[in-house]
């Protein structure tokens, strides 16, 4: 059971007998919450007055970004235990992650001692500069009511739902064969509709237990050229190439180096 609040996000999560819950609301901006429950994930975006709603999948959300389990990622990472502070009023272990290679980031974790709950994270690159960071300024770890995980905004007739869920393929199924990225594993495999005669998006995920990287193959409509090179977007890289008809977009919070060296490994 944790409540948080931390520039510019507020949050509480919540497992009982039903499973896991969460609510995300952010606090800067355009309103925007997120209403996990299980694997069902509902973003509602009260100024447009739509609800979209997609699954998790396995892929956790911070502050659950500490792996499920450290066994793998030693080959892909050196870990070490760093220095013990206070952060948020509570003290913490720091946890380093440093990459033997150049295809993902470095990661330093801080965890609160009792709970094992990640209160700090930082990414940086191969010459340590920090690309992003999470730090919470405020937490009540324990003795969550309820009614804190209760949506804010109420939808009426006048809402639109998106429903994003897609199914759930093989590779072999979705026509397309990915060469291999050291240390990444393929996780997933999911189909989902474009709308219209737009035809489906093949959406895979690769991940080497903490970096994750996702490649979204869709057809081009007839005459389109599509788009092709490297773009940023804060953390995350893209590699966008076109094969055969299709537009082929790879991205993730790894380097450039990475998503290029996927994306160019993609053949029908």
């Amino acid at each position: 059971y944790y409540l948080v609040r931390a520039w510019p996000f507020a949050t509480a999560h919540l497992v009982d007998a039903d499973g896991e819950h969460e609510r995300l609301e952010v606090l800067d901006g355009s309103p925007r919450e997120v209403i996990r429950s299980n694997n069902e994930v509902r973003c509602v975006l009260p100024d447009q007055k739509v609800v979209i709603i997609d699954e998790a999948g396995g892929r956790r959300a911070f502050p659950a970004r500490l792996p499920a389990s450290f066994a793998g990622l030693a080959e892909n990472y050196r870990i070490r235990k760093g220095e013990t502070t206070r952060v948020a009023g509570y003290e913490t272990q720091q946890i380093v992650l440093e990459p033997r290679d150049d295809l993902r980031f470095g990661h330093q974790l801080w965890a609160e001692q009792g709970s094992g709950l990640l209160l700090k994270a930082r990414m940086v690159d191969g010459q340590g500069q920090v690309i992003e960071q999470f730090t919470f300024s405020e937490v009540r770890i324990g003795n969550v009511e309820r009614a804190a995980l209760a949506p804010r905004y109420r939808k009426d007739e006048e809402w639109r739902v998106v429903n994003t869920r897609g199914s759930e393929v093989s590779q072999q199924d979705a026509g397309w064969k990915v060469g291999a990225l050291p240390g990444f594993e393929l996780t997933s495999v999911v189909r989902r509709p474009l709308g219209g005669e737009r035809g489906e998006v093949v959406h895979m995920v690769f991940s080497d237990g903490l970096a994750a990287l996702s490649l979204f193959i869709e057809p081009l409509p007839a005459g389109e050229m599509g788009e092709q090179g490297v773009q940023r977007s804060g953390p995350i890289n893209i590699y966008k190439r076109v094969v055969e008809g299709h537009q082929l977009t790879v991205l993730g919070e790894v380097p450039v180096r990475a998503v290029q060296r996927l994306g160019d490994a993609v053949t029908r």
